[in-house]
């Protein structure tokens, strides 16, 4: 068996190649020499990568694999891997390829080809943040970004609600606020975290503080960068009192024959709970129930 993790690049073979995630310096020997090496590099951005290249002197062509050409383009990255026999890297914008990025989809069908996927590491944004959070992380749980709205953004943030170990997201500037919003409602407002942005870049920064005090704060500085959120998992009376949790014993309590109001009442004096959130819920059970 060729040892691929140790040699020149092979052909036939797929290198998902860590770049950095701002600083330079933080450029791997064997990130450049694999680089340098290969007969194409498949990149998110041909312009943002080429930067890159010359400032390392590398010289390997380019061509775009991206969100909205990421269908035609396996095709032809295979076309190249199996039947042209060359040796091809995958980079993104920053950071290792195939985390909350379309390269994970070429990943996908070089496997299922039976063609080498070699890995070339190198820093990522989700465990750099998580790394200085002061947030626990012994166990952790990346969800990378919500879905914008709807029933799956709901989901996951009630599965957010119940998950014990620290929470990892992804969010975007002009998205932050309400993402932090949807938190402190689903959360609660003293939930800690950990917010960073412009990772290992000029203006890198580190916020630690609760839901609430984010908010406060960021609704008087505007969000600049990308995100890495750190959320503290939930405490285990938390996950006794999850909406799911809450609903159970709603559902209970009307059909003995209580009404929303009163189950209500009854709910919130046994669990300390707000009324106001389990009157809420309440609402999602059955709409003729008075």
């Amino acid at each position: 068996m060729v040892d691929a993790a140790s040699s020149d690049p092979k052909p036939g073979h797929l290198y998902v190649v860590g770049t950095p995630l701002g600083n330079l310096e933080d450029m791997t020997f064997r990130a450049v020499r694999i680089l340098q090496s290969v007969d194409l590099i498949a990149a998110e951005d041909t312009r943002h990568t080429g930067k890159l290249l010359h400032h390392f002197q590398i010289t390997t062509p380019q061509i775009s694999y991206h969100e909205h050409n990421r269908q035609s383009r396996i095709g032809e990255v295979l076309h190249h891997l199996k039947e042209r026999q060359h040796s091809v890297a995958l980079v993104s914008d920053a950071g290792m390829p195939g985390i909350s990025d379309p390269g994970y989809e070429l990943v996908v069908a070089c496997v299922a080809a039976h063609l080498p996927v070699v890995p070339i590491p190198g820093p990522t944004a989700a465990m750099t943040a998580l790394c200085v959070s002061g947030q626990p992380t012994d166990r952790f749980v990346f969800e990378g970004f919500l879905p914008l709205k709807g029933p799956g953004r709901t989901a996951r943030l009630e599965a957010i609600q119940r998950e014990e170990r620290t929470i990892i997201l992804y969010e975007a500037p002009h998205k932050l606020v309400k993402t932090l919003t949807d938190l402190r409602e689903r959360l609660g407002e003293d939930r800690p975290l950990t917010l960073g942005r412009e990772l290992t870049k000029r203006f890198e920064e580190f916020w630690h503080g609760t839901l609430d005090e984010a908010l406060t704060y960021y609704h008087t500085q505007e969000p600049k960068g990308e995100f890495t959120v750190i959320l503290q998992g939930a405490p285990q009376d938390e996950i006794a009192f999850s909406d799911d949790a809450l609903r159970t014993e709603l559902e209970r309590l009307i059909h003995q024959g209580l009404s929303r109001a009163d189950a209500s009442r009854q709910l919130a004096q046994a669990t300390g709970q707000p009324k106001k959130r389990i009157y809420r819920i309440s609402l999602d059970i059955d709409p003729l129930i008075p």
